[in-house]
């Protein structure tokens, strides 16, 4: 009999195929097909570096196993196994004190900040229906600016799958792949763009699907995206995503954090919930750097508040001081502390990875103004698919 191993593995459900983990590993141990993205046990040696940049969690996945998974299965994984029964004799203090592997372990989940969970009132989502080798086709329907800066250049790209069968939910992801080979002359990777459209399409019934896009300097994918004409056609994978889910649950309040194009998901469940007549309401802290340059201001202004109250925040207004979505959320802690005593409460952070920390110091301030430790009721709220991430 094998000596049992832990094995490092990829959840191909949750796993967005943003391919962060294989470009930051430093030893090449990571790779991927057209289906999945895998690790390749034989050269992994638990370094854990691709544990943090990923945004999904899907990465933080181990299994003891007596015989390593080979890549050609895991290529076909459509979702992990479950861990086999496995005896496994306890180790001395001494062996459990020097077991590098298991202090790693505790280090990977601790950086990661545990695992993401959908919300158990979620509908189930289609992942991976289109891959590098057999992506979507979709036609331009529409390319539309929404800021007025010219230095913050953001289109409202509409996608029409035709008769392609393209299901999605509000906050998954798509790939789109852009033309044209790299400097090794390899086909280039898709770039992940969040869905910001809710699941009957961005004209109702109609089932296509728009994207919110800034364009970067230098940016491959992004100019490509930007300068699309109408009746272009794109190639897309996907979709993405099993977690960053809303709940079904109409009386469910969300708490929605967001900056930038990260407005994407929060713009498509506003949508779903605006059309589907959810009553638990939801609350908005969206930050940018001047009104505009904030993705969908002028749509924003028509939501009536019964549905979102929202809280706009610049951090370059003339005339006025610098302001983040972290300094309005202090402003406004006896709001989000009465909102943290809901059980019913789902909290959606997303946009630059740069925010996190900035929130993360605001939320710990405002629950022990109620007594309660931030990171327990976090990781409660993550185990319960009620506290979600998705950082870039």
């Amino acid at each position: 009999m094998n000596t049992p191993v832990k094995q490092h593995l990829i959840d191909p459900e949750i796993c967005i195929r943003c391919y962060t983990c294989e470009m930051t590993c430093p030893i090449g141990a990571i790779e991927h097909d057209d289906n999945n993205v895998v690790v390749n046990a034989d050269v992994c040696n638990f370094c854990m570096d691709c544990i943090p940049v990923c945004p999904t969690g899907s990465i933080d996945e181990w299994r003891v196993v007596e015989t390593p998974y080979t890549l050609e299965q895991q290529y076909e994984f459509d979702e992990l196994p479950e861990q086999e029964d496995i005896e496994v004799a306890p180790p001395s203090a001494d062996e459990e004190a020097a077991d590098p592997v298991s202090a790693l372990l505790a280090e990977a989940h601790k950086g990661a900040g545990g695992k993401a969970k959908a919300p158990a009132s979620a509908a189930k989502p289609a992942v991976n229906m289109y891959n590098l080798g057999k992506p979507a086709k979709m036609t331009v329907q529409g390319n539309y600016r929404l800021t007025k800066d010219p230095d913050h250049d953001v289109r409202h790209i509409i996608l029409d799958p035709g008769a392609l069968p393209f299901p999605v939910l509000e906050g998954q992801s798509v790939g789109i792949i852009p033309p044209g080979t790299d400097a090794d002359g390899n086909p280039h990777l898709p770039r992940l763009y969040s869905i910001s459209s809710p699941r009957d399409g961005e004209r109702p019934g109609y089932h296509n699907i728009s994207l919110t896009v800034k364009r970067e300097d230098k940016g491959l994918a992004s100019n490509y995206l930007c300068d699309l004409e109408q009746g272009a056609e794109v190639e897309v994978t996907g979709p993405f995503g099993a977690t960053f889910l809303m709940p079904s649950t109409p009386d469910a309040h969300l708490l929605l954090i967001c900056t930038g194009t990260g407005s994407a998901p929060m713009r498509a469940f506003t949508m779903q919930r605006q059309r589907s007549g959810a009553t638990g309401g939801m609350t908005m802290f969206f930050g940018a750097r001047t009104p505009d340059s904030l993705p969908y201001f002028g749509p924003l202004k028509k939501v009536p508040e019964s549905l979102l109250k929202q809280h706009l925040v610049f951090s370059r207004q003339e005339g006025q001081e610098k302001e983040y979505v972290q300094d309005r959320m202090v402003a406004e802690e006896e709001e989000i502390a009465e909102l943290l005593q809901k059980e019913n409460l789902h909290i959606y952070i997303c946009g630059l990875r740069g925010m996190e920390e900035g929130v993360e110091r605001a939320l710990t301030s405002i629950s022990e103004s109620i007594g309660v430790q931030w990171r327990a009721m976090r990781d409660v709220m993550r185990e319960d698919g009620r506290y979600h991430v998705e950082t870039y």
